[in-house]
């Protein structure tokens, strides 16, 4: 499960905040030079660099050289800025103008706007959106990821149901690429090198008679990609797919 979660905060006070409408009585004695999108900016930078656990309030604080409670002015807390920093993400996301285009090269710049997106903030893989945002950027990210769909004939329900296996699909890979990350991060060690090590001592144990298919096919695939797990290749086959299926819908 992911550890943290949209809307976990003040729904009023995060929806004002989405929106810039603050209640005046949350801005008392503001310091001059900061503001909301400033906490933002510094909470976002600190995720980006070293995941969200490292983003406090008392560590943005820090940053922006102030004290933790002058941030309470602007922000209640660090669900409500993990709101801010989401929909502040999805807004600054290039709208790629596929006007006219065929549907399957719309979505598919649709996927690789997404794949950008986790690739420029990690640590928005692990932030679960199934109470989605209602904020500028989160609306203006649905609806420019809608119309790549429009004109197809399917209702409204698939509609939306479609788009949610394109973006479905490219977190759970986003989070495949991370956990591959982490893993050559923490053993300190390439695939390459991983597998120089353990090849040898796997062919001890392993009887090619006992396991063909997982024998020929996962030699096969190290020669193919030199790895397990090629992110670039379960990109592209698994989007492929992905549009495959849509184009089975569509037809129907």
């Amino acid at each position: 499960m992911a550890a943290e979660r949209t809307n976990a905060g003040d729904p009023e006070r995060t929806l004002k905040l989405l929106w810039r409408e603050q209640d005046a009585g949350t801005q008392r004695g503001p310091r001059p030079g900061l503001s909301v999108d400033a906490v933002v900016a510094a909470a976002t930078a600190i995720a980006d660099a070293e995941g969200l656990r490292a983003m406090t309030m008392r560590r943005v604080a820090q940053d922006l050289g102030v004290v933790a409670m002058t941030l309470y002015t602007y922000v209640p807390g660090k669900a409500e800025l993990l709101d801010l920093m989401l929909d502040a993400a999805y807004a600054a996301m290039p709208h790629t103008d596929t006007a006219g285009r065929p549907w399957r090269e719309r979505v598919t710049a649709v996927a690789a706007e997404n794949r950008a997106l986790f690739e420029r903030h990690p640590w928005v893989v692990g932030v679960a959106t199934s109470r989605p945002l209602l904020g500028p950027g989160a609306l203006a990210k649905y609806e420019h990821e809608l119309s790549a769909f429009d004109g197809l004939r399917l209702d409204d329900v698939d509609l939306d149901s479609a788009l949610t296996f394109v973006l479905e699909f490219v977190r759970g890979w986003a989070r495949s690429r991370a956990e591959a990350e982490t893993a050559r991060c923490e053993s300190r060690m390439t695939d390459e090198q991983w597998w120089a090590t353990n090849g040898p001592l796997l062919a001890r144990v392993l009887d090619e008679r006992t396991y063909p298919l997982a024998s020929r096919v996962g030699s096969a695939v190290g020669a193919a990609h030199g790895t397990a797990y090629d992110p670039q290749h379960a990109y592209d086959f698994g989007l492929g797919r992905v549009l495959d299926g849509l184009e089975t819908l569509i037809g129907s």
